[in-house]
């Protein structure tokens, strides 16, 4: 007779394995590649193409002028980095900071109000109640509306003889320099956009299952301990992607303030205004330039959000690397609210 080897012993066939799945990933890297290519091509043609054109005409002027003997030169001529520069100069400067702070001010104020109440309207709208679809539906109105159409109505409402002035009962004219044009543009722009915030942490509320809230109940958490413990992280991903599209849309706020309070006012005026101003007057250079410097800016915004409140996801896009020892450890460590849902299931609860 012949002895057999132990199961044990036998030699394993599995590291053939990982030798097709690594075929199996680049065949289907190569045909997402083939049929992602239509896309990127168009992708190419109406962003990619507009950015390099900007980026060219900004380091051009237009217009008519004299040349070293005195004849008449109209037409495009380059000037490299001239552009950028006089956007510091004098009274050109004065206003680039003043629409930098009005952007800047308008984003930060604009988004905190409208995060505090897209998450109460979320919330709201996410308890069963009779009548909840009617609260959806108009909660979500003020999004569906077009932004100039919102912006014609608040300018009726804040007119001199407006529904505004008789509410508080005094004249203030909210169209004029001073406080009253930007607190008019808050309202208008959270009045419309804080219900997309709500639309998308709505989205994430539904995603948690309900046996979550009835472990913390049985633990006796309190409501505020259940939100910030149990709904505000598990919310958190749809909260930033909401957050993070509302940041990039303020940044480039034109419309809105163009149409309720109008062109050439301090109190109110955007770097997209100001951009627009010059291209309207013919001055595609400096025009271009300042595009460009917005652009830089709403990049540089997004990308410092994304890597500070994006940091864990990184972190752990970084352990799926191989060497990454993250990974498994990531997984053995249950988060709180597990742990406690998993602890009174068991009969552990405290």
């Amino acid at each position: 007779m012949t002895a057999t080897a132990p199961v044990s012993e036998r030699p394993a066939k599995e590291p053939k394995q990982p030798k097709r799945q690594q075929r199996f990933n680049e065949g289907t890297g190569r045909l997402a590649a083939t049929l992602l290519s239509p896309t990127m091509l168009v992708l190419g043609l109406v962003v990619l193409f507009p950015i390099i054109s900007a980026l060219r005409e900004s380091l051009f002027t237009s217009g008519t002028k004299l040349d070293a003997n005195g004849f008449i030169v109209k037409g495009s001529t380059f000037v490299g980095l001239q552009n950028y520069a006089d956007i510091f100069k004098g009274d050109t400067g004065h206003r680039f900071w003043n629409a930098f702070y009005n952007t800047t001010f308008f984003t930060v104020i604009c988004v905190v109000l409208e995060t505090v109440l897209g998450v109460a309207m979320a919330l709201i709208m996410h308890k069963a109640f009779k009548g909840r679809g009617i609260v959806r539906a108009s909660i979500l109105v003020p999004w569906a509306i077009p932004t100039v159409v919102s912006a014609l109505l608040w300018k009726w409402i804040f007119q001199a003889d407006g529904i505004a002035n008789n509410l508080i009962g005094t004249q203030v004219l909210w169209s004029t320099e001073g406080w009253q044009s930007k607190l008019s543009v808050i309202i208008a722009d959270t009045w419309k956009t804080a219900p997309f915030i709500g639309l998308l942490v709505l989205a994430g509320l539904q995603t948690i299952p309900a046996e979550v809230y009835e472990a913390a109940k049985v633990d006796g958490a309190s409501v505020l301990k259940t939100f910030t413990r149990i709904t505000l992280p598990l919310v958190k991903p749809a909260l930033l992607v909401a957050v993070l599209f509302r940041i990039l849309d303020t940044l480039r706020i034109f419309d809105l303030p163009f149409v309720l309070v109008g062109a050439h006012k301090d109190s109110v005026e955007t770097l997209s205004m100001l951009a627009y101003d010059q291209a309207f007057n013919t001055r595609y250079g400096p025009a271009a330039a300042y595009a460009t410097v917005l652009f830089i800016y709403v990049a540089v915004v997004a990308y410092a959000f994304v890597r500070i409140l994006g940091a864990d996801v990184i972190g752990e896009a970084r352990a799926k690397k191989p060497g990454g020892g993250g990974k498994a450890k990531r997984r053995r460590e249950p988060a709180p609210e597990i742990g406690a849902a998993a602890a009174s299931n068991t009969g552990m609860g405290v």
